[in-house]
């Protein structure tokens, strides 16, 4: 039976940071790399496989909602083992709700929401003792947010989840862990402002959040966070209202999009 690592998102940013980092700490026969940008992809690959270590697959996919899970499926086999999972495939839209195309929303949720969904669903049948699951959230889930709605609620999603999900599986012997990122140093902003803003602000760089995530992981902790800043955010949202932080984020935090 083939011992596989799935990266979704694998061709930029976080995701092609875990694939790499996984690529060193993982015992796996292969990694499957995932995302639309199949030249991006080959890069990601062929970064991997110079090191010697692991067998790189590259699969150009869509997994926005039903279909991209269903086109998901056909990819697995019945040889296959799922030694780790990473969801990081994502994006949010500045601006807010009103204001945002409905349909560009509804992907939103498509692809941060169900795709992740569907994908555990898929791979936690064909995981063994000992695997992982990572599942990438945001600092945005740990309260609501004026003109980042959709996006902070999908996450919002995303921890919770991965939390229940995390408590239902231990006894199969399955890890189950929340990234909670703040600003990273990734093409998001480009993303989410529709290319107002190019780069993020005070950005992390994926490498270091990447590894904070597998040390903490490593130390058994279920949701991470890596900065001190970040950290005491997310300690804060327990003693703000919800509604007093959504209407605060809307009137102080606009965020720039065309």
């Amino acid at each position: 039976m083939k011992n596989i690592i799935i990266v979704t998102g694998a061709s930029s940013g976080l995701g092609r940071e875990f694939a790499v980092q996984l690529s060193r700490t993982r015992n796996a026969d292969e990694i499957w790399l995932l995302a639309r940008r199949k030249d991006r992809l080959a890069q990601t690959a062929l970064l991997i496989e110079s090191e010697g270590r692991m067998k790189a697959v590259t699969h150009s996919i869509d997994l926005s909602g039903r279909t991209g899970v269903s086109a998901f499926k056909k990819l697995l086999d019945a040889d296959i083992a799922v030694d780790a999972l990473v969801n990081n495939a994502g994006f949010g839209t500045y601006g807010t709700f009103v204001d945002t195309p409905l349909e560009r929303e509804l992907e939103m949720i498509d692809l941060n929401v169900f795709a992740l969904t569907g994908l555990c669903g898929e791979c936690i049948p064909r995981m063994k003792p000992g695997a992982l699951i990572i599942n990438v959230a945001s600092l945005a889930a740990f309260i609501p947010l004026g003109n980042f709605a959709v996006y902070a609620a999908t996450k919002a999603y995303v921890l919770s989840f991965s939390t229940a999900l995390s408590a239902e599986l231990k006894d199969k012997g399955i890890f189950v862990s929340s990234l909670c990122p703040g600003p990273v140093d990734t093409e998001f902003a480009q993303v989410a402002s529709n290319g107002a803003r190019t780069k993020v602000v005070d950005g992390k760089s994926p490498e270091a959040v990447v590894k904070s995530c597998l040390r903490d992981i490593s130390r058994g902790k279920r949701i991470s966070v890596m900065a001190l800043k970040w950290k005491f955010k997310a300690f804060m949202s327990r003693c703000v209202g919800r509604y007093f932080f959504a209407r605060y984020t809307y009137i102080h935090d606009k965020r720039p999009s065309q």
